[in-house]
């Protein structure tokens, strides 16, 4: 896994909002705050384009699992695919919009399809759909690149 830039930490003022630094995460702190959220994005490529799902997801072993439903995108996504896997992104954070304080985390690497029974099925407990459908199955994306920011208040 790697931290771009790898493993150091800048700070810059956030622009237009005084008293607020931006620092880089390394990756595995950008890893860590990304297993204390439940919800983040998934980006990937659908007719070519860049497309964009809201999903829930559990980090597993430095892995992300999110769960796919029969009929999504995503699951068609993962039919399709060869050898390693499809390139994705997934995006999480935790900003507070009227303080303006936070973290953005980024994960890019290669998304396949979880076919183990048992952890299909550890999966489908672990993680329960935030809407109606049929879940089939689970994505395992392994983080290739990590990236990630904290927006916090000056210490100075």
């Amino acid at each position: 896994m790697k931290s771009d830039p790898a493993g150091t930490a800048t700070s810059s003022p956030a622009a237009g909002m005084e008293g607020r630094q931006m620092e880089e995460l390394g990756a595995d702190e950008a890893l860590q705050l990304l297993g204390t959220v439940e919800l983040g994005r998934i980006v990937f490529t659908r007719h070519a384009l860049p497309a964009v799902r809201p999903v829930n997801h559990v980090l597993d072993a430095g892995d992300i699992i999110v769960r796919v439903q029969d009929d999504s995108t995503l699951a068609s996504l993962l039919a399709a695919q060869e050898g390693t896997g499809v390139v994705v992104a997934y995006e999480a954070d935790a900003i507070d919009q009227g303080e303006h304080l936070g973290w953005s985390v980024v994960a890019t690497g290669y998304a396949t399809a979880v076919t183990t029974p048992g952890e299909v099925e550890r999966y489908a407990h672990l993680l329960q759909p935030w809407v109606e459908g049929a879940a089939s199955g689970a994505i395992r994306i392994r983080p290739d690149l990590v990236t990630g920011f904290r927006l916090r208040e000056c210490t100075t």
